[in-house]
């Protein structure tokens, strides 16, 4: 449940190597978990049920309260009339939330979530980039998305993580997903990534970018926490 709640979405091909057990135990265990209400079963694997269901409740939001510090914090890089490109997640939804109402702006988001969240700010103009809807990330996908991102040029994308380590970079699980956080970072001056600390020095099978495309890195910590020395040694501003 921890793996499910960290990373949103998992393998159970992962979790079999990380726990040490058989493919059979794990799809049993998956199974149990679903039918109980507390996950979500998907082909190969499982992903956490406050992934896909944000507006239900926050009480199953894992780490909400870290992720709101994030998303506080994340407020100092957002600037009057700028043009800012999200993905979707829940520590970007809580961001989404926060805003300053008659902080006037331009979002353009690949999250349908996100674009009903920021519906609210009279004084935001809301962009949704769309394309097919990958039910497993919440996110538009495909050729169409790509093909929209690359006309576009925006002053900061925020993004969140699945995984994050400084030999490894920014990693996913999500092939299509993977395709499109690319695109977003192509389509930004500046990106910065929001991810608990939980998900740093951790990493996924799937490459979108190195460490040095990053620009801002916003968790929970304090910049000074000795957990994120590591990541001092780079161009990176740490928030």
């Amino acid at each position: 449940m921890r793996e499910i709640n960290l990373h949103n979405r998992v393998l159970s091909a992962d979790l079999c190597n990380l726990l040490n057990v058989s493919d059979d135990t794990v799809r049993r265990d998956l199974k149990d978990l679903a039918d109980s209400g507390k996950i979500i079963k998907i082909h190969g694997g499982a992903m956490s049920k406050s992934f896909v269901s944000t507006f239900e409740t926050q009480d199953e939001v894992y780490a909400v309260q870290a992720k709101r510090q994030i998303a506080a914090k994340t407020l100092s890089l957002f600037k009057r009339n700028m043009v800012v490109l999200t993905e979707g997640g829940t520590t970007i939804l809580e961001f989404a939330k926060m805003i300053p109402e008659k902080l006037p702006a331009t979002v353009f988001t690949i999250s349908p979530q996100v674009a009903i969240t920021l519906s609210a700010h009279s004084n935001l103009e809301v962009i949704t980039i769309g394309g097919k809807l990958n039910k497993n990330a919440n996110l538009h996908t495909g050729s169409s998305v790509l093909n929209q991102l690359s006309e576009i040029k925006v002053d900061l994308c925020l993004l969140g993580a699945n995984a994050l380590s400084v030999q490894d970079g920014l990693t996913d699980v999500d092939w299509e997903v993977v395709q499109v956080k690319k695109a977003l970072i192509r389509a930004a001056r500046k990106v910065a990534v929001l991810s608990i600390s939980e998900k740093l020095n951790t990493a996924q099978r799937l490459k979108i970018c190195d460490l040095n495309q990053i620009h801002y890195l916003v968790t929970e910590l304090s910049p000074e926490s000795h957990f994120l020395a590591p990541f001092r040694n780079n161009d990176l501003q740490l928030i």
